[in-house]
């Protein structure tokens, strides 16, 4: 058949609704996020390029490549979410470069059965790489909309098993000691007393110490089942400062 000139050509009208129109923007964002995420862990983790020390732990990888870490950071910052860097959450604050965060993971040498608190919330995000981990995260952040942010973050993406609380790190969470292991996200110039206290016998605690805004050196804690305390300085690194202040 041939159309001549001023014939009329009926198509077709697909109605598609705003709704639909959006779910398959988001797959397609989710798939290129997951995409980014993949190449942070292999590229950043799993194999880093330079004197970094590869982590092998395949169920830290998998809880690196699992956790969307653009949900995390400042909407302005969703771009860089997957960068070899740390990024700004407010108040002075930071998320952590993903590599520390994955080395620091591998550090504690978790099982799935132990109970970890963390000192430090922040965005939330370590509580959740550590949540895919343990059985029980328990997080306390100093920074009151910090905390609160973090803990309608972790109920809106379904981390159950994270608990955030909002006090001074400083002192742990006696309530619910002792901890089968510690990780501390701010450097702190003494290791904290009342958190050696609050590790089990058996325990590791993980924590950057040294001067404030300066190089620290993250340092592994181990408390062996008659209670003596061994420390061993492993990398420099550089960490907000641990605060002390309710704010």
């Amino acid at each position: 058949m041939e159309w001549g000139v001023g014939a009329l050509i009926i198509v077709p009208l697909v109605l598609v609704s705003l709704q639909a129109v959006n779910a398959l923007a988001e797959q397609k964002g989710e798939a290129r996020f997951r995409i980014l995420r993949e190449a942070m862990v292999r590229e950043q983790i799993a194999d880093p390029p330079d004197y970094r020390r590869p982590v092998r732990n395949r169920r830290v990888l998998q809880a690196m490549g699992t956790v969307p870490r653009h949900l995390f950071v400042k909407k302005q910052d969703i771009p860089w979410a997957y960068r070899d860097h740390p990024l700004p959450i407010g108040h002075g604050q930071t998320i952590s470069q993903p590599y520390i965060v994955a080395l620091m993971s591998d550090l504690l040498d978790v099982t799935p059965e132990q109970r970890v608190l963390e000192v430090g919330t922040g965005s939330g995000y370590q509580a959740a790489i550590l949540s895919r981990l343990v059985k029980d995260v328990f997080t306390v952040e100093i920074i009151e909309v910090l905390a609160q942010q973090a803990d309608a973050r972790l109920e809106r993406l379904g981390y159950r098993n994270v608990h955030v609380k909002m006090a001074d790190g400083y002192y742990g969470w006696k309530a619910h000691a002792p901890f089968d292991r510690i990780i501390v996200t701010a450097a702190a110039t003494l290791v904290p007393p009342p958190l050696i206290r609050q590790l089990k016998p058996g325990g590791k605690m993980c924590i950057p110490v040294g001067a404030r805004y300066a190089i620290q050196y993250l340092t592994m804690i181990d408390k062996s089942e008659t209670g003596d305390i061994t420390m061993r300085k492993l990398l420099p690194v550089r960490f907000v400062p641990l605060t002390r202040t309710l704010r």
